[in-house]
C-alpha cells in the first residue's frame, strides 16, 4: 500500500529485491490507499541509530518546505519518552517537528503513539498496555495528507526497531512506501552502520533517496575520510553534511542540506 505516486528509481546500479519479498504485513484497509493523491513531497527519515540527529534533519527539511511556500507537516508516528506538562504529554522530538512545520494538527494525528517510557517502543507500549498498530498510524497519515502539501515522517531509533513481536520500523517504512532519507551519525563505527542500513532499505524495495551526514561526535577522527568512504559505497546522493552546531535549530541545519536530489523536490507550487 502506498500513499505516494511511484518514485523515480535510484540512479546508482544496485540490485533491488522486489517489495513482494518483504515480510508479509497485516492488510491495510483499501480506504487508506489514497489513490489519485497528486504528486507531492513526502519522505520517511530513518537513521543509523538513536540520538544521531534524525529530528534535527527532519526539522531542517520542514523548515525548507515552509520557506518554499508549502503547507508542511511533520509526523513522528511513535515517540518513546514523554512527560506530562499542563495535562498534555510532550515529547521533545515531536515538539520540534511541530515547531518546524506550519500545519498544526492534534497530537493523536501527528504522533498516534506517544509513550511515556524512554525505552524501545515495544517495551514502552507494553508498560502502558498498548499495542502499536500500523493501521492507526496510516489512518493518521491520511489525515495529514488531506491537510498539507508536504510531509516529513520521522521514524524512531534505527531502521529495525521492534514495534511489536512481529512488526518493526522497517515494516512500517514499507507500509508508507515513501522515499527514505538516511541520517548517518558521524562517530566511530558509522561506516558499517550506514552501509548495513542502506542495504536493508534497498532490500525492502524502498527508494533510498539520499543520506545526510551529521557530526554528532566533535572528537571523531578522520571525518572527511569516513564521509568519502560512505559516499563511494552508498548508492544514493549525499544531501548534506551538518556540522556540530553551537545552537542547533531547524533553520541553522537547513543551511547545510540540499534536497534537489530527492524525488518530488522542488515541491509543486513552491516559490
Amino acid at each position: 500500500m502506498s500513499f505516494n505516486d511511484p518514485q523515480e528509481p535510484v540512479t546508482a546500479p544496485v540490485t533491488v529485491v522486489p517489495a513482494t519479498t518483504a515480510p508479509q504485513q497485516e492488510p491495510i484497509p483499501e480506504a487508506l490507499a489514497a489513490e489519485g493523491v497528486p504528486s507531492r513531497f513526502a519522505c520517511f527519515v530513518t537513521g543509523t541509530d538513536t540520538e544521531i540527529g534524525k529530528t534535527l534533519v527532519s526539522s531542517a527539511m520542514l523548515h525548507k518546505l515552509v520557506q518554499a511556500g508549502q503547507r508542511a507537516c511533520g509526523m513522528k508516528p511513535i515517540a518513546a519518552g514523554a512527560v506530562m506538562r499542563e495535562g498534555v504529554l510532550h515529547n521533545e522530538d515531536a515538539d520540534l517537528l511541530a515547531a518546524a512545520g506550519n500545519v498544526h494538527l492534534p497530537q493523536h494525528i501527528t504522533t498516534p503513539f506517544m509513550l511515556r517510557e524512554p525505552a524501545a517502543p515495544h517495551v514502552a507500549a507494553a508498560l502502558e498496555g498498548k499495542t502499536i498498530d500500523p493501521v492507526t498510524i496510516l489512518t493518521a497519515y491520511a489525515e495529514i495528507l488531506a491537510a498539507s502539501d508536504a510531509t516529513v515522517v520521522e521514524g524512531v531509533g534505527g531502521f529495525r526497531v521492534p514495534l511489536t513481536d512481529s512488526f518493526d520500523t522497517a515494516d512500517l517504512a514499507v507500509q508508507f512506501n515513501l522515499p527514505v532519507i538516511l541520517v548517518v551519525g558521524l562517530r566511530l563505527g558509522c561506516i558499517s552502520h550506514a552501509l548495513l542500513t542502506a542495504e536493508a532499505i534497498i532490500k525492502r524495495g524502498l527508494v533510498l533517496a539520499g543520506w545526510v551526514a551529521n557530526e554528532v561526535d566533535p572528537a571523531m577522527s578522520f571525518i572527511d575520510e569516513n564521509i568519502e568512504a560512505m559516499a563511494q559505497r552508498i548508492p544514493a546522493p549525499l544531501l548534506g553534511r551538518v556540522p556540530r552546531l553551537l545552537h542547533p535549530s531547524a533553520a541553522a541545519a537547513a543551511e547545510f542540506i540540499n534536497l534537489s536530489g530527492v524525488p518530488g523536490w522542488p515541491p509543486a507550487g513552491s516559490r
